[in-house]
């Protein structure tokens, strides 16, 4: 028998990875897990916009028994956001919707595109799936947002280089890269952090000034990098576009990571190239 999964009104606090959840973690009520009248309300709270790619209002309702195959296309059709009770997957998925609203309406956008223009086969639930969809999928599970105002830094990142990046350039990082969290799967991971847990990265090129922006806009920022990102017919066409992190690396991630040797664990921290490799996309959303 599984036992339910305990409720921790604190989670939020419990690791670096989820600090763009913590705001919203705090309107959620200390005893009791929290069901989806609560996230609808949290969602009302905060004064954003959260629409489907078609302007509907999201709401999230009770999943039903069946929704596996028709997830994506409950919310396109009519905004609604399955979540089922007592399930940690399930309820951040809701926070990261209320906190990056653009972003995942125009994932879920691009999916409803992307079944339609495959055909029957694609509506199969996990059977003849796209490239295109697994790229999105992959980036809604474990996505990771990289913000990086040094080009010599993003280089770093591209090639594996993730000693000399993460150890050797440490302050450099600090001051020229900002790491956002965003796939709900990883953010469910971060619950518990093993070593082995790896993001899927976007990683854009933005000013130094942007990187001085209060939490608020950096988030506002990186909804709207996503949303344009993704929305873009051009890009996420296979899941190669996205670049492997091992997130346990990032300074401050992790207090085993303020050792240098952490990073000599080649089983965590892989070189290699990828066979397709991710550029950093301009801030403005558009390729240099």
């Amino acid at each position: 028998m599984t036992t339910a999964p305990t409720w921790d009104h604190d989670f939020a606090q419990r690791s670096p990875m989820l600090a763009p959840l913590r705001a919203l973690a705090d309107r959620l009520p200390e005893i009791g897990w929290p069901n989806v009248e609560v996230l609808n309300h949290v969602a009302d709270e905060t004064g954003r916009r959260i629409v489907n790619a078609r302007g509907q209002r999201i709401r999230f309702v009770t999943a039903d028994r069946d929704r596996g195959a028709r997830f994506e296309a409950r919310t396109w059709l009519t905004g609604e956001v399955q979540v089922r009770r007592i399930d940690w997957h399930d309820l951040l998925n809701a926070l990261v919707w209320i906190t990056y609203p653009t972003a995942k309406a125009s994932i879920n956008g691009r999916h409803h595109a992307a079944v339609e223009a495959e055909g029957e086969a694609s509506r199969q639930d996990g059977s003849g799936r796209s490239p295109v969809r697994d790229a999105l999928t992959h980036f809604d599970e474990d996505g990771v947002v990289v913000l990086c105002s040094q080009p010599e830094l993003s280089s770093l990142l591209r090639r594996f280089a993730w000693k000399e990046l993460f150890w050797q350039q440490r302050a450099q990082v600090r001051r020229s890269m900002r790491f956002f969290v965003f796939g709900h799967a990883l953010c469910h991971k971060a619950l518990a952090p093993f070593v082995g847990i790896t993001g899927k990265a976007l990683l854009f090129q933005v000013a130094p000034a942007m990187l001085e922006r209060d939490a608020e806009a950096l988030r506002v920022e990186v909804d709207r990098l996503i949303a344009l990102h993704v929305w873009n017919p051009e890009r996420m066409l296979r899941p190669r576009e996205l670049c492997p992190l091992p997130v346990l690396g990032v300074p401050g991630w992790w207090d085993a990571n303020e050792d240098a040797g952490f990073y000599d664990d080649a089983s965590y921290f892989r070189p290699g190239r990828p066979a397709r490799k991710p550029r950093p996309v301009p801030a403005s959303g558009s390729e240099r």
